[in-house]
């Protein structure tokens, strides 16, 4: 009652001087449920900041596990199939498909030295020697695994000569004058080579040096394209080293057993060729000595045998006469002087020979003047009355003259 009548008391426009108290709030259920609320989030916070959780609170199933018996183990891994084993092996097979460890042998000394060769085709040295792979349509009884890779043998009466020459009508060769074309150094240098397999016909034999980043898949191309392949063996020349035809070249200065060695080098290198040919060699094929083994040894593995005629000298017609290995020598090279004139004046000289004795062999190079006017030349000869026959096919002939 008397703070009601201070009130009225008191004048217009003027407060009532009021006695200060403190008033205080009941203790409220919101009140209660706000202190447990900061509870809670101050204990989150500690378990937040000081606890190694990676789920960050996240619900979590804890699932119990058995232990898994090593027979059960062997059984999951054989049900993971062979693509996961395989990836499994993978980095292991390519570290063992990188490198290929070769044997050179040194012309002079015959010191033994392994050389590890790599398949970079970026490295000139390397894609010359790169290591060889495995050649579709080639049949795997006639090849005879070496220290180097796959190597041609007789196997079962068969020989790579008649199972890797290229078809002929040979009843019909034996009755007129024919022709065989062999293009040689092909497998260095793909362009020049997919030239002589697509731009010549199959009756065009083609041959093979050992070199190059990857002389299969070129030699497989020429069989699909229906071509008899040859393997060219780089033999030393008169004027060896200053002109050098490559590595593993064989050598009048090596033992027998060390030429045989680096043969068996170039067999690896591709595979279902029907005979072999020197490559360069003026002076190792007219030396007896040394060329007997090799014609021995080629002889014994079903493969016939070209002289590319560079050396009137050469042992090898006698050598593979004795062997009864097929053989023959080539008559003319087309392209020795690499002119239109000169190539078309060489063929007419192949077409005449071929006329007068009833066979002729030519050899040239993968030029590209040279497959040009070969590929022409070679549409006339029907007219005039020759075939144009694989050389298996002139090598029989020969031998049957």
């Amino acid at each position: 009652m008397t703070e009601t009548a201070d009130e009225l008391s008191t004048p217009l426009g003027q407060e009532t001087k009021r006695k200060k108290r403190r008033f205080r709030l009941p203790f409220t259920a919101m009140q209660a449920l706000a202190v447990l609320l900061g509870l809670f989030l101050v204990g989150f916070a500690t378990i937040a900041l000081f606890t190694d959780n990676p789920f960050g609170g996240e619900p979590v199933a804890h699932v119990a596990m058995r232990k898994t018996p090593v027979a059960d183990e062997k059984a999951i891994a054989a049900a993971s199939g062979p693509a996961e084993q395989a990836a499994k092996s993978a980095p292991k097979q390519a570290a063992a498909g990188e490198n290929k460890t070769v044997t050179i042998i040194d012309g002079s000394s015959g010191k033994r030295q392994d050389v590890v060769i790599g398949g970079d085709a970026g490295n000139k040295n390397d894609a010359e020697t790169a290591p060889a792979t495995a050649m579709a349509g080639i049949d795997p009884r006639l090849l005879e695994k070496s220290r180097y890779g796959m190597i041609p043998v007789v196997a079962d009466g068969l020989k790579p000569f008649t199972v890797y020459a290229a078809d002929a009508d040979r009843a019909k060769a034996a009755k007129m004058p024919v022709v065989a074309i062999v293009v040689g150094g092909l497998g260095v240098g793909a362009a020049k080579t997919v030239d002589a397999i697509m731009k010549l016909p199959p009756a065009v034999t083609l041959a093979f040096t050992p070199y190059g980043a990857d002389p299969t898949k070129l030699a497989e191309r020429a069989r699909a394209q229906r071509h008899e392949i040859l393997l060219q063996v780089p033999m030393e020349p008169f004027d060896y080293p200053d002109n050098d035809p490559g590595p593993q070249t064989l050598l009048t200065t090596l033992a027998p057993e060390q030429n045989i060695d680096r043969l068996y080098w170039h067999m690896s290198r591709i595979q279902g060729y029907a005979g072999i040919a020197n490559f360069m060699g003026a002076r190792f094929v007219a030396t007896d000595a040394v060329m007997q083994p090799i014609i021995r040894e080629a002889a014994k593995r079903g493969l016939g045998y070209l002289d590319d005629g560079s050396t009137p000298r050469s042992a090898a017609p006698a050598l593979a006469a004795g062997q009864a290995m097929p053989f023959t020598k080539a008559d003319f090279t087309i392209d020795a002087v690499p002119t239109s004139a000169e190539i078309d004046r060489t063929l007419l000289k192949l077409e005449t020979l071929a006329k007068e004795r009833g066979l002729a062999v030519g050899v040239a190079s993968a030029l590209p003047i040279s497959i040009e006017r070969i590929a022409a030349w070679i549409k006339t000869l029907e007219n005039r009355g020759i075939l144009l026959v694989p050389l298996t096919t002139a090598m029989l002939k020969s031998k049957s003259g």
